[in-house]
């Protein structure tokens, strides 16, 4: 709680900002501090264990495990949509660790969505909008992009990719299998 109250303070007093400036507590109570990821690309994850999306932790690890040199991914539980996820912190460690042996760090259950949208996830959607804005509406296609960058957490398993100097530089629909080459791409 103290670490969310201090994220909240930064959040708040820091115009613009850096994904480096935010630490949050993990599941297991120890601090995830962004800034010891500079270098890396960073993969950030709304989870929830009882979504049809779930499986996706499988190639969320299979991800971490074959780029961890150059990439950290960052799980956040949140229980916004359809009450997914229901569990305490040691309930949610248990099931990813048990079901899908992640390895990769987990935040403690946050909101993603709403008026108590966590710190991280505001800026992470502030700076969604602001690529938004460099999205021209030429057709259909674009134009459904755009609406999604504005609004990019409609739903469990919603990707933020950063790249190593702590930039936004994809945002992936929740149903993106981590794996696919839309992924892939910025890795290689």
């Amino acid at each position: 709680m103290k670490t969310l109250l201090i994220t909240m303070l930064l959040a708040t007093t820091l115009t613009g900002g850096s994904i480096y400036d935010f630490k949050v507590e993990g599941l297991d109570g120890s601090d995830i501090n962004f800034a010891d990821y500079k270098g890396k690309k960073i993969l950030i994850v709304n989870t929830a264990s009882k979504c049809g999306n779930t499986p996706q932790y499988k190639e969320l690890e299979t991800l971490y495990e074959k780029y961890k040199d150059k990439l950290m991914i960052v799980g956040f539980p949140a229980n916004n949509f359809g009450e997914q996820e229901p569990g305490t912190n040691a309930d949610i460690k248990e099931f990813c660790t048990k079901n899908y042996g992640v390895t990769f760090p987990m935040a403690e259950k946050i909101s993603v969505r709403g008026d108590d949208i966590h710190p991280l996830y505001k800026y992470l959607v502030e700076q969604s909008k602001e690529m938004a804005k460099n999205v021209s509406a030429d057709n259909s296609k674009d134009m459904v992009w755009k609406r999604f960058l504005q609004d990019p957490v409609i739903w469990n398993f919603t990707k933020f990719l950063l790249d190593e100097n702590g930039k936004l530089i994809a945002v992936f629909y929740h149903k993106t299998n981590p794996m696919s080459e839309e992924v892939l791409q910025y890795l290689k």
